[in-house]
């Protein structure tokens, strides 16, 4: 019999999790949400900044409030605030880049 006539089956497509793997895994939505909620306390935190500190850091009261119009309630608010400071920030280095 030759060497190639053989197969041997092995399983190794069929790994489980570990225990740690599968913590981890149930855990992501918890930290997810928390993370969340989170980074709602602290954009909240922001309208008591006045409007030359919003400034500052490239928002508007606009832009706080659009944020939290525009994502649910489980949706991360602070994704819409980096894209709006982010977005003035080019639109600023463009107007200056053009004079």
């Amino acid at each position: 019999m030759r060497m190639t006539d053989r197969t041997i089956e092995l399983d190794c497509g069929k790994l489980t999790p570990t225990f740690s793997q599968r913590l981890a895994a149930g855990l992501t939505p918890l930290t997810s949400f928390f993370r969340v909620f989170r980074n709602r306390m602290e954009i909240n935190g922001l309208n008591d900044l006045n409007d030359t500190q919003l400034r500052d850091i490239g928002l508007t009261r606009t832009d706080l409030t659009s944020a939290f119009l525009a994502s649910t309630f489980f949706e991360d608010p602070s994704e819409h605030l980096t894209r709006s400071a982010r977005n003035r920030w080019r639109l600023s280095l463009f107007r200056s880049h053009e004079e």
